[in-house]
């Protein structure tokens, strides 16, 4: 725990104005690795004590972590109270032959989670008697904790979604989705205030929940100011990892930084459009790689570019620490952003820090999505369906020509500014003001 030497949270600025407390619920926080989901509560620890609130986080322990690092535990400033749940995977705790009951992993696979975790947000409570009490989804379980939280002593709750949760076809266990459905609707009767990070999303809650429509909001994610002045401190990634002699001109380097999930963000078409160009003679491997990094799946891409015959434009790579990630957006070529037409709702956090790498950007997304949408109000219109392999090898030859003659599109300047996490914060402490009141 990261706590106030006299063991209580600081509860003044060096101004001396009194800050209000808010209990965040969260299971992405430092030491987890390999999420990029982690940056939106960690950026709000960071900044919510200069705009008046105090933030008293409630985690998982890290054992419950499929994967940890510490490159981001500096980043949680010193005095922030946090304390940490016992909590299993039951995947990788409670199997049995490699299987487990279906029940142990409803809502999530980290349900037991909830136990701990409501015994110690008790605790939490009595010691310093927050304001307010937020919660944040991707895991489930976390707001299941808020609404026993919130039904046990009445302090104000906001449920951050940040995406939909029971959708079409997802979850694909029924009782999961049912589960998923009633945790929501759970949060849509008795928070306060649903945020979600789309307009898209906040429409879909609004319609499905039309009593608590003028209860859902819109706080989009961000990108970290501090965190890329830093990483312009890093030593720069090399634009190609290959080598090349000094008469042969370097391949453009267009990276995709962060997971690649099967369906979501499912490259398939892609792999078959690089398959076309090569045969074609119209866009070759000396002219393009396409680096994943972190990717997850890359077993899955490897096994793609063989079957489509593009495995000669791609590089898989490895996670890198945050900032490290940062300094590789700001030097190579260009960055491609993937989202499926299933996810119009939703927009990867990434595509923030894409912006404030301030490099041209590929969108490989359906136009009527939430995605398109950040990509066109920044200036960008280089796109293509992520499931046409035709659009996307018309696109992908001319969006290449243009980064290499220097005339591709960068984004907006002032798109860019309206997106840093400092803005966000202002936004979310609107929230919590009113909320307090």
């Amino acid at each position: 725990m990261r706590s106030h030497p006299s063991g209580r949270a600081s509860t003044a600025t060096t101004t001396g104005i009194h800050l209000k407390r808010i209990l965040m619920i969260a299971y992405h926080f430092p030491p987890l690795a390999g999420s990029s989901g982690i940056q939106r509560t960690l950026r709000f620890v960071q900044h919510l004590p200069s705009l008046g609130w105090q933030p008293l986080v409630l985690s998982a322990h890290p054992s419950a972590y499929e994967k940890t690092s510490d490159d981001l535990l500096a980043d949680v400033p010193a005095g922030t109270v946090v304390r940490r749940a016992f909590a299993l995977d039951t995947a990788r705790h409670l199997q049995i032959a490699g299987r487990y009951l279906g029940w142990m992993a409803r809502p999530d696979r980290w349900i037991s989670w909830k136990f701990d975790a409501i015994r110690q947000g008790l605790k939490l409570i009595e010691e310093f008697k927050p304001d307010v009490i937020w919660s944040t989804y991707p895991i489930a379980t976390a707001h299941v904790i808020a609404s026993a939280l919130h039904r046990k002593t009445g302090i104000p709750w906001v449920a951050d979604f940040r995406d939909p949760m029971a959708q079409e076809g997802y979850p694909a266990d029924p009782r999961t989705w049912q589960r998923y459905l009633a945790i929501e609707a759970d949060a849509a009767a008795l928070a306060r205030y649903c945020v979600f990070t789309t307009p898209g999303a906040a429409r879909v809650y609004q319609q499905r929940y039309p009593a608590a429509a003028g209860r859902m909001m819109v706080l989009e994610n961000g990108y970290d100011e501090e965190s890329f002045a830093s990483a312009a401190l890093q030593p720069q990634v090399s634009s190609s990892e290959g080598s090349t002699t000094s008469s042969t001109p370097r391949p453009l380097v267009m990276l995709h930084s962060g997971i690649v999930y099967p369906s979501e963000r499912d490259p398939t078409q892609l792999f078959v459009a690089l398959g076309r160009l090569q045969k074609a003679g119209a866009l070759g491997p000396n002219e393009l790689h396409i680096r994943f990094r972190a990717s997850v799946h890359d077993d899955l891409l490897h096994s793609l570019a063989l079957a489509y015959g593009a495995q000669d434009y791609i590089e898989l790579c490895p996670a890198t620490p945050y900032r490290e990630a940062l300094a590789e957006m700001m030097a190579v070529d260009a960055l491609l952003v993937m989202q499926a037409s299933n996810c119009n709702a939703q927009i990867p956090a990434k595509i923030y820090e894409y912006l404030r790498a301030g490099k041209p950007i590929l969108g490989l997304t359906d136009p009527d999505g939430d995605t398109a949408g950040v990509l066109r109000g920044a200036g960008l219109n280089d796109m293509a369906r992520l499931d046409s392999a035709d659009e996307i090898a018309r696109v992908l030859p001319v969006f290449a020509a243009a980064v290499r003659a220097d005339k591709a599109k960068l984004p907006d300047p002032a798109a860019v500014q309206l997106a840093s996490r400092r803005g966000r914060s202002e936004l979310l402490v609107r929230f919590l003001n009113d909320v307090d009141k």
